[in-house]
């Protein structure tokens, strides 16, 4: 008997158990590659970052970020990429024992490994990751590893653009819409991703492989054709079913930010969370972050329900919002009433067509909930 058990030794899962040892727990960490290299780009905002995670870990910090609707908006928050390789290591796991199996059937007190041998813990940490699958909304992107001089002449000289909707990518004006993200990796490497914030189902690689190629060639550039290629594909909803009594983290859990796609600064913080009710037997999930998940749900629904062309009117109307009220809505983990705020401020800007949109996203959590308490 562990006092932990976690599945899952990706970024929110070694973050998970990294912190529950350093807090004193026993740990077991259970994956079947737990020491595969992770070669994802992280970003998030700089003040999302706990402060235990070392500042050793950013590879770059852009100051002012842009984000270009119809027009473009300096963003007021500072963002950072993490080094993948410095933040995997730092998440330490001394004193945790390694397991090197698949775990076939977790419940909140054990887990079974597919060669049949059984753990047991006192708490059981699921940070597997949500599938992707038919009907579940996705994000996805493509993006090349670029030098700076290339990268100045795609974005006009920005150090980080968070989101560039404009419409030169070579897009059919009613296909699903892509944003251009641009940040700075490091030792002179620049990301140029092209990305499709949701949709059921995301844009294919191949495709945004094309708009990104299209997009560029519209702004006077042209690659070499052996630039580092990543490609991204997730699910932008946890499980619709999962094992009442397990604790869960990352894409699984209320850290994944359904309107984002954003998780891994939320889960570095919910590690601090875990641990604690590790210790003292609280809960992880307060009413608090309950309620503001079912409050980014409904944006999430709201943005797969906009028509293509007012998605980049949408992100004006949310980025000329004060900083703070952008910051409740991107970043809050339990602040219910500065979600509402933000959410009603942002629906009183917006026009009667996308309210109507919202107001639809709302009937049907309503419909949903009142379903979930029935069954």
């Amino acid at each position: 008997m562990t006092d932990v058990l976690v599945v899952g030794a990706g970024p929110s899962g070694r973050a998970a158990a990294h912190r529950c040892a350093a807090a004193g727990a026993s740990v077991t960490l259970v994956d079947p590659r737990p020491d595969r290299r992770w070669i994802n780009t992280y970003g998030m905002w700089t003040d999302e970052i706990p402060d235990w995670v070392p500042e050793s870990t950013r590879a770059s910090t852009s100051r002012s970020p842009v984000v270009v609707g119809t027009r473009r908006h300096v963003v007021d928050r500072e963002y950072s990429v993490l080094d993948t390789g410095r933040l995997q290591g730092g998440l330490t796991l001394d004193g945790v024992s390694v397991v090197a199996e698949s775990a076939a059937e977790v419940t909140p007190t054990s887990v079974t490994l597919r060669n049949g041998t059984t753990l047991s813990g006192r708490t059981v940490i699921d940070a597997r990751g949500s599938a992707v699958g038919p009907g579940v909304p996705e994000q996805t992107a493509h993006g090349v590893v670029v030098d700076e001089d290339t990268a100045a002449r795609a974005c006009g000289g920005e150090s980080a653009v968070i989101m560039d909707w404009r419409r030169d990518n070579g897009a059919d004006a009613d296909a699903v819409p892509s944003f251009l993200y641009v940040v700075p990796l490091g030792g002179g490497a620049v990301l140029l991703e092209e990305t499709c914030l949701v949709g059921r189902p995301g844009l294919t690689s191949p495709e945004l492989a094309r708009r990104l190629l299209a997009r560029l060639a519209a702004r006077g550039v042209t690659l070499r054709g052996d630039e580092p290629v990543e490609r991204v594909r997730f699910a932008m909803r946890p499980p619709t079913r999962s094992t009442r009594g397990v604790v869960t983290t990352g894409t699984r859990s209320p850290a994944l930010h359904t309107a984002t796609g954003y998780s891994v600064a939320a889960s570095l913080r919910r590690a601090d969370v875990i641990a604690s009710a590790v210790l003292d037997g609280s809960g992880v999930d307060s009413a608090g972050s309950r309620a503001v998940t079912r409050l980014r749900s409904v944006g999430a629904d709201a943005l797969l329900s906009f028509p293509p062309d007012a998605l980049a009117p949408f992100f004006d109307r949310f980025f000329e919002m004060p900083s703070t009220l952008q910051r409740a809505y991107l970043s809050s983990d339990d602040d219910v009433a500065g979600m509402s705020r933000a959410m009603l401020t942002l629906f009183s800007r917006i026009g009667s067509s996308d309210r109507r949109v919202i107001l639809g996203a709302v009937r049907r959590a309503v419909f949903s909930a009142a379903v979930g308490t029935r069954s």
